[in-house]
């Protein structure tokens, strides 16, 4: 199945090289579109001359800062309009290991509509992340999976391979959220509409080089949303009785 690999940047000219060289040798045929936010430090640039390299790498630079959901939403209706029948997304800071591409890629082959490289399933790790942001982590999906009742375990995780068809039919354009709410907010959609997800072990590695981009209004945004969502499903369910 033809496959797209969306890789949003915005300053990982620390991690660029590593990870396209790794991701292109984890999976020879898929072509990788890199989603850059006017970086300003040569991102960009870099990714443009592995791709000469490489082969089968195009960067799409992006006018400014406009956060992760919208380098997906983005990197997606290129995907759709060529006809890429898996579209896939994955950080560039190599928190995600590229060499866990083909295992999600082959669950979808095999029948899934979305397929999650889960950190919290039987097999999946997070070593050496500190006991409090695990715990957050580990609260926050709980959370989300009580509110939401998709029976994710690893909704915010953000390395996974979708079918086009899934993004096609939950319409991922009309997506709202960024940072860690897309990741919620799509595999809350895919739920709705009976779409199978599955959970495929991985190990989590936290970036060593350059800086995060997370902070509390995105954690913030995303606990705001299920809170919503799921008060919106248990009055609907309610009125429907």
């Amino acid at each position: 199945m033809r496959t797209l690999v969306c890789i949003p940047t915005y300053k990982e000219i620390e991690n660029i090289e590593e990870v396209l060289r790794r991701t292109r040798a984890a999976v020879p045929t898929a072509h990788i579109l890199v989603l850059d936010d006017n970086s300003g430090d040569g991102t960009a640039e870099l990714a443009e001359k592995l791709g000469n390299q490489l082969g089968n790498i195009e960067v799409l630079r992006r006018p400014g800062k406009a956060g992760l959901g919208a380098a997906y939403r983005a990197g997606f209706a290129i995907g759709r309009s060529r006809g890429y029948e898996i579209l896939c997304e994955m950080d560039a800071d190599l928190s995600h290991q590229p060499e866990s591409l083909p295992a999600l890629i082959q669950a979808v082959e095999d029948g899934a509509d979305l397929a999650i490289g889960s950190r919290y399933v039987p097999g999946g790790a997070v070593p050496n992340w500190p006991a409090h942001r695990l715990a957050i982590s580990r609260w926050g999906n709980t959370y989300a999976r009580f509110m939401l009742r998709h029976g994710v375990t690893d909704s915010t995780a953000g390395f996974r391979a979708f079918r086009t068809t899934i993004v096609e039919t939950i319409n991922h354009a009309t997506t709202k959220g960024e940072g860690y709410l897309v990741q919620v907010e799509t595999a809350y959609m895919i739920s709705r509409v009976g779409g199978e997800i599955v959970e495929i072990p991985i190990t989590f590695r936290d970036r060593e080089r350059g800086t995060s981009k997370m902070s509390a209004w995105i954690v913030g945004e995303a606990m705001g949303w299920v809170t919503l969502w799921g008060i919106r499903d248990r009055l609907t369910r309610r009125r429907s009785r």
